[in-house]
């Protein structure tokens, strides 16, 4: 039953998906002003969707944490253990000025833009060698068995 009902619910958003784009490409690709006003309607379409989405998905998330405390448990791990990565990131990260291909400054010295965005990069680093550690153990586990 619950099958059928999604089934219904997804062919609905996709007629009205196909009918939003329908919309769109009926209108004059000259007329700017039309343009606008026809697609408006299926970016607030594709929001809601969106938020939908996330919804459904957190929700779903958390009843399973819910229903099982070992997945919860491993989660919090999980998060806390990026949390400390991220933390580690911020720490080392210098706030120097960012310079895109063209030399000319994205983010100036000093600024939060400038110490994000190095710790990005940071995190990501520390997150590529504790990905390639782990890569690395498991290969070598297998080849010892």
């Amino acid at each position: 039953m619950n099958n059928k009902i999604l089934t219904i619910l997804i062919a609905i958003i996709g007629v009205v998906g196909i009918g939003l784009y329908a919309n769109i490409m009926m209108v004059n690709k000259d007329d700017v002003a039309a343009i606008d006003g026809a697609s408006s309607p299926m970016v607030s379409f594709a929001v809601i969707l969106l938020i939908a989405s996330v919804v459904v998905a957190v929700v779903a998330s958390l009843l399973g944490f819910f229903k099982n405390p070992a997945a919860l448990k491993r989660a919090i791990l999980g998060v806390v253990s990026l949390g400390v990565v991220l933390l580690v990131s911020y720490l080392i990260a210098d706030a120097n000025q960012v310079i895109n291909a063209n030399d000319e400054i994205i983010a100036a010295a000093g600024s939060s833009v400038s110490k994000l965005t190095s710790t990005g990069i940071w995190g990501s680093l520390f997150l590529l060698v504790i990905a390639g550690a782990f890569f690395v153990f498991d290969l070598l586990k297998g080849l010892i068995k």
